[in-house]
């Protein structure tokens, strides 16, 4: 059987990216780094996940939880570094 540990390791984002994902779409994390999969293999998917990690902030900014915004700045630009958003 995996863990979660083995389904991240074998995903292109971090724990962080995935639990956004998680987050944001109000799913469990296994499925979320299903999701993540299918996210990367196109532009469009690359800048949806950003967009979500974004929606995020902007929630968690809204409900008081500056702790969360924080950590989800730090997701966002790990994100960035390692998927940025095509410019073509």
């Amino acid at each position: 059987m995996l863990s979660i540990q083995d389904v991240i390791d074998y995903c292109d984002l971090d724990r962080g990216e995935i639990e956004a994902i998680a987050e944001h779409e109000h799913i469990p994390i296994a499925v979320a780094a299903e999701m993540s999969a299918v996210l990367l293999c196109t532009p469009e998917g690359v800048c949806h996940l950003h967009t979500m990690i974004i929606e995020n902030m902007q929630h968690a900014l809204e409900s008081g939880r500056y702790q969360h915004v924080k950590d989800l700045a730090e997701t966002y630009q790990h994100l960035q570094r390692s998927h940025p958003i095509s410019t073509h």
